[in-house]
C-alpha cells in the first residue's frame, strides 16, 4: 500500500469478506433447533459498520504471513459474533432494555427474551469453536482465543457492562468513566487489533505501537459514541437515541460538555494515529479506520 490506497475499496472489499466469512461460518438456518439458528444469524448478520472484524485485517495487513487468511477470517467471524451475543444480551429488557438495533427489532423483539439469551449464549460460544478449528497454526489460534476471551469476560467486556449497570443514577468521575468504557468498549476493539497483530506475526515492540493505538481507538469510538447518543436521531443511529440521558447513565456528554467530547475524540484521533508511524504505508488502513471512527455520523 501507498498514496495509491484506495480506502473505500478496501472497505468494500473486506466488508464483502466479512459478509461471506460471516455466511459460511455460521451455521445454516436449516440446522436443528432451527428457530434458534435463525435468530443467530438474524442478530450476526444484521448489518452494522463491522469496525471490529475490518480491524482484524487491517492489521493482519502489517505483517507478511501469506498463510495467514484462513486465520484472519476466524478472527474476524470469532469477534463479531461476541459483539453480536453482547448487543443482543444489551437489549434485553434486564439489562438496557431496547426494542431497536440496526435500524430493526432487536432480537427479543423479532423472536422472544428466552430466545435471545440463547442466541447470546450460543453466538459467544460458536466464537470460540470457530478459532479452535480454524486450519493453520495452533498456537496462533490458541494464543488469539486466549485474547478473545480475556477481552469478553469480567476483566473486559462483561466487567465493563456490570459497572455501566452498577452506575446508573450515579455519579463516575472522569478516570471512572474511562476505566468503564475502556473495559465494556474498549477490550474488544483492543482485541480486535491484537488478533489481527497475533495472525501477522508481529513482535512484542510491534504489538506495543498496536496497544497504544488501540487504546485511543477505543475511549475515542465510545466518546463519539456518546455525542451521537445525544445528538443523533434513531433512524441516524439505528438504534434508540438519547437512551444514555433517559437511564441517567454517566457519559462523557453528560459529565465533560458536548465540546470536551468532540475534542477529547479528534485528540485520541491523533494519537491513534501516529502510534502507527513505525509501520509505514503498511498501516493506511488502520489510520483511515481511525478517522471513520471519530467521523461517523458527520
Amino acid at each position: 500500500m501507498g498514496a495509491a490506497f484506495q480506502f473505500q475499496e478496501w472497505i468494500a472489499s473486506h466488508s464483502e469478506r466479512t459478509e461471506l466469512a460471516l455466511d459460511r461460518l455460521l451455521d445454516s438456518a436449516q440446522t436443528t433447533p432451527h428457530r434458534l439458528h435463525e435468530a443467530m444469524r438474524y442478530a450476526a448478520q444484521g448489518g452494522g459498520k463491522r469496525i471490529r472484524p475490518l480491524l482484524v485485517y487491517a492489521a493482519g495487513q502489517l505483517g507478511n504471513n501469506a498463510e495467514s487468511s484462513e486465520s484472519l477470517d476466524a478472527a474476524a467471524v470469532a469477534i463479531e459474533c461476541i459483539h453480536a451475543y453482547s448487543l443482543v444480551h444489551d437489549d434485553l429488557p434486564c439489562m438496557d432494555d431496547d426494542d431497536l438495533r440496526r435500524g430493526r427489532p432487536t432480537v427479543h423483539k423479532a423472536f422472544d427474551e428466552a430466545t435471545a439469551l440463547l442466541v447470546g449464549d450460543a453466538l459467544q460460544t460458536r466464537a470460540f469453536e470457530i478459532l479452535a478449528n480454524a486450519n493453520g497454526d495452533t498456537q496462533v489460534h490458541l494464543n488469539m482465543i486466549s485474547a478473545l476471551a480475556a477481552a469478553s469476560g469480567s476483566r473486559g467486556m462483561a466487567g465493563g457492562q456490570a459497572i455501566d449497570l452498577e452506575s446508573v443514577g450515579k455519579k463516575l468521575d472522569l478516570d471512572g468513566l474511562k476505566q468503564m468504557h475502556a473495559m465494556k468498549t474498549g477490550a474488544l476493539l483492543s482485541c480486535a487489533v491484537e488478533l489481527g497483530g497475533i495472525a501477522a506475526y508481529l513482535n512484542l515492540t510491534q504489538m506495543a505501537h498496536l496497544k497504544s493505538y488501540s487504546k485511543s481507538l477505543g475511549l475515542a469510538f465510545q466518546i463519539v459514541d456518546d455525542v451521537l447518543d445525544a445528538t443523533a436521531d434513531s433512524q441516524t443511529l439505528g438504534k434508540t437515541a438519547g437512551k444514555d440521558a433517559a437511564a441517567n447513565k454517566p457519559t462523557y456528554v453528560t459529565l465533560m460538555g458536548l465540546d470536551y467530547a468532540q475534542k477529547q475524540a479528534k485528540e485520541l484521533q491523533e494519537t491513534a494515529i501516529a502510534s502507527l508511524d513505525s509501520f509505514g504505508a503498511s498501516a493506511q488502513a488502520l489510520k483511515d479506520l481511525a478517522l471513520l471512527v471519530v467521523n461517523r455520523g458527520k
